[in-house]
Formats: C-alpha cells, structure tokens, sequence
C-alpha cells in the first residue's frame, strides 16, 4: 500500500479489510424518500435508473433520495509541513499519507452511504475546500484533491479558519486527521467552535512510531519546518524528557476534547489502515457514520 498513490485501489484493499464491524452499505427502504429526478451521468449506478421513465420518456433518468437525516459528512486534512513526518520503518509511508488514506476511507463509505461529503484542506496557511455532495463523482473530486495536498507551511490564522466556517450550517459529521502538535491553535479552535454549534467532531491524531517511544537516532539532528528555530539534537540524556513532555502535550489534547464533548483517537501511522480506520468509527458510534 505505501508504494502506491492510486487511492482508489487503496480504498478497496482497506474496506474489505473492514469486514461485518462496519455496514459500508447503502442503506434502503425507511428512511430514504424520492426527492427528484435527473439525467444519468456515467458513473452512476443502474439500479438507480428509472426504467418505466425511460419507457415513456426514451432518455435515462436517475431517481434522487434524500435521507431523513440530511447530515453531510466533512473530511478535514491537516496538510502542513510537519506532516511530512516519516516513518523510520515503513519507507513510503508519512503522517499525510497516513491521514490522506484514512480520509478517503472515510469519504468512500459515505459515497456507498449516499451521505453528501465534502472536503477542507489546510496547508500553507491557507483553506481549501470541496463542496459537500453525493455521488461517484464527488469521490473521484475528493480523491483528486487528496491526492494534490502537499505539505506545506503552518495553519491559517484562527481569523481565517473562523470566516471559513459557514461550510458546516446544516448537521454535519467532521473527520479531521491532524498530527496536533500545536494545542491549542487556529485548528483546534475552530474544530472546538463547530463542537459548541452542535456539529459531530471526530479526531484522529497521528503520530510515528519514533515520536511515540522517542527512538530516533542518538545525535540526529532535526529542524522545526514549520519554524526558523534552527536545529535541535536529541541526546541519550534527554529521552526521558522528551518523553514526559510529549506525553503531557497529548495529554493535554485528550482532556481539551473531553471537555469539548469531541471524539478523539491517537494512531500510530506504523499501524495497519484498516484497524485505525474500524477503531476511530467504533469509537464514533459503531455505524460508519
């Protein structure tokens, strides 16, 4: 998986690792009422096709659902340069590809759900977004744009994050995928401010396996890159206390997202997908949603 970029391939290799824990499907029947009609486009699903319509009409025509709950599903990427972070065991794999991944799980099963899905990317102190809609297509859109990110830069200002929050006006589910090495931030306040009007918030911290238990190399040295702080060496004597302070910064970010009522899960990206993906689902209710 690390060695290709063809997320479409990923995605399937990912959710038929999921097996029964999470309904990925469609769902029919109650709950899911006519709304409109409009043209086929390719891509769409036969059985969706009206086919007495096209007795009378000889043009396809698709039949729109809407669900009762009308709650679109929000994909949120940190693509800043720290998540250019590496594993130091799996070569190909890092903290954005690990996120990127993830993500686009998530937006495939929203897709199969026929839930509307959009996307938000901040990189480089800057916000980009994908309108949320359904379909086939709004995957490929999503997938397109997961697969540009770059990591770049540090977070947009919080007064840019908080113009840019109109996105979510209607019920919305937002997944964000962040290493959250700075808390608090403009990040963690705006996700904080969509929990406080009502949205679902759902977290997933990552971090390398190196980060975790502080094995990097004695004597390496390593630079900020998302400051011009010049370079800091880590030493056999300081472990132990990189260790602590690590440890209480991620402490720290649990705590804030209790107290925020947000769902939160710390993965480590040596990890595989799939039990990242079916643990941060589970712990978000248990229906892929």
């Amino acid at each position: 998986m690390a060695q290709t970029r063809d997320l479409d391939l990923v995605i399937r290799h990912v959710l038929a690792g999921l097996g029964h824990g999470i309904h990925a499907g469609r769902e029919r029947g109650a709950g899911v009422e006519f709304s409109e009609y409009r043209a086929y486009a390719p891509g769409d699903e036969w059985r969706r096709v009206d086919w007495k319509l096209l007795a009378r009409a000889d043009r396809y025509f698709i039949r729109e659902a809407e669900r009762d709950s009308h709650v679109a599903v929000w994909l949120w990427l940190d693509a800043t340069a720290s998540m250019a972070e590496p594993s130091r065991d799996i070569n190909g794999i890092d903290k954005l590809w690990f996120a990127r991944t993830v993500l686009a799980c998530v937006a495939a099963i929203a897709q199969r759900q026929g839930d509307a899905f959009g996307l938000v990317i901040c990189s480089d102190g800057k916000v980009e977004f994908t309108p949320a809609t359904r379909g086939p297509r709004q995957l490929q859109r999503v997938l397109a744009q997961l697969n540009k990110a770059q990591p770049l830069g540090g977070l947009p200002a919080s007064e840019v994050l908080k113009a840019h929050l109109h996105f979510a006006r209607s019920p919305s589910v937002i997944f964000a995928a962040s290493d959250f090495l700075d808390w608090p931030s403009p990040l963690s306040e705006a996700l904080q401010r969509l929990r406080r009007m009502h949205h679902d918030v759902r977290l997933l911290t990552l971090r390398t396996q190196a980060e975790m238990d502080a094995s990097f190399r004695t004597g390496s040295a390593y630079r900020d890159p998302e400051r011009s702080t010049g370079l800091h060496r880590l030493t056999g004597v300081d472990r132990a206390s990189y260790r602590a302070q690590s440890r209480a910064h991620f402490d720290g970010v649990v705590r804030a997202c209790r107290q925020s009522d947000i769902v939160q899960r710390e993965a480590c990206i040596e990890q595989p997908v799939v039990e990242v993906l079916r643990c941060w689902l589970r712990a978000a209710g248990g229906s892929g949603r």
